[in-house]
C-alpha cells in the first residue's frame, strides 16, 4: 500500500482553487499551510499503479505550479 505525501506549490492567488481540485480526487487529503502558500497532499493507494494513475491526476491540475515528494513508502499487507 503505498503512502506518499507532498508539498504543492499552486500558482499566486491559485491556492484555493488547487485544495478544492485535490480534495475531489480519491485517495487524497489536502491540508493547508497556514503561514505559506503552499498545500501539504498525503496519498494513500492500494498499489503502485493506482499511485502512477493519481499523481499523474495531480500533475494535469492547472492551478498546480510545483509538486514536490516529500516522502513516501510502501507497505506490505499481513495475510
Amino acid at each position: 500500500m503505498p503512502i506518499k505525501s507532498y508539498l504543492a506549490h499552486p500558482y499566486s492567488g491559485k491556492k484555493n482553487e488547487l485544495s478544492e481540485a485535490i480534495s475531489c480526487l480519491s485517495h487524497c487529503e489536502v491540508i493547508p499551510a497556514q503561514n505559506e502558500n503552499i498545500l501539504i497532499v498525503v496519498t494513500e493507494t492500494e498499489t503502485m499503479d493506482e499511485e502512477k494513475v493519481l499523481k499523474s491526476k495531480l500533475e494535469t491540475i492547472k492551478s498546480l505550479k510545483l509538486l514536490t515528494m516529500v516522502s513516501g513508502f510502501n507497505t506490505n499487507k499481513i495475510k
